[in-house]
């Protein structure tokens, strides 16, 4: 083999190994504008980043659902409701590809959120899981405290209303933005669930996660 082929060889080779290490990095976010900061697992700044905090709510089987059953867990938070005709149905066709793509998988979970806990009862939530074959062993569809849930769709994932649709009151209502949350209950990823190529992005993204 000459020397310049060696050289190309190599130089290809240590191309080919800068692309992997920058895909296998994600960024962590912790404000509403979505600001990506690129920090290592290590770095001093993480002990007091953003986190979602405590939670509890209940899921379409009637099961109450805390913090603690995605402790560990990397999962995906989304916002719905079931009477939805608009962005709703199709953002959980969408999600059903990741329940598809880590079916089986307990690392993985989906927390849907209902923003109209007046009308999804535990009923109306179980129904729309049956129709859209959603598995209860993997995705919650929870209901609750409508302050509760706004709270944390505001204050926790940062939905706001430049990230969603809203009422006359001003409320937050609902939103396309799907978001990823790590391990130690970070965002790592926003996503816009509309888009088939974002959620084979957050497919990927969760595999980088699970490998690290």
């Amino acid at each position: 083999m000459s020397t310049k082929l060696r050289v190309i060889l190599a130089f290809s080779i240590l191309m080919s190994m800068g692309s992997a290490h920058g895909a296998e990095r994600l960024p962590y976010y912790n404000s509403e504008d979505f600001a990506p900061h690129w920090l290592e697992p290590n770095d001093q700044a993480l002990q007091a980043f953003h986190t979602v905090p405590a939670f509890r709510f209940t899921n379409q089987n009637g099961k109450t659902i805390t913090d603690a059953n995605y402790k560990n867990k990397i999962y995906v938070a989304s916002f719905f409701f079931t009477t939805c005709q608009g962005i709703c149905p199709r953002l959980t066709s969408k999600l059903s590809l990741v329940q598809k793509a880590f079916n089986g998988d307990g690392q993985i979970r989906i927390l849907s959120h209902s923003v109209m806990p007046e009308v999804d009862t535990v009923n109306a939530l179980k129904q729309y899981a049956k129709t859209h074959k959603i598995n209860s062993d993997a995705w919650d569809l929870v209901t609750g405290s409508k302050t509760a849930i706004y709270a944390i769709a505001k204050s926790a994932y940062f939905a706001s209303e430049d990230m969603g649709q809203v009422e006359a009151t001003g409320d937050f209502l609902h939103t396309e933005k799907l978001l990823l949350i790590d391990q130690n209950k970070r965002i790592r990823g926003v996503y816009n669930g509309m888009a088939e190529s974002a959620i084979t992005d957050l497919i990927a993204d969760i595999k980088t996660l699970k490998a690290r």
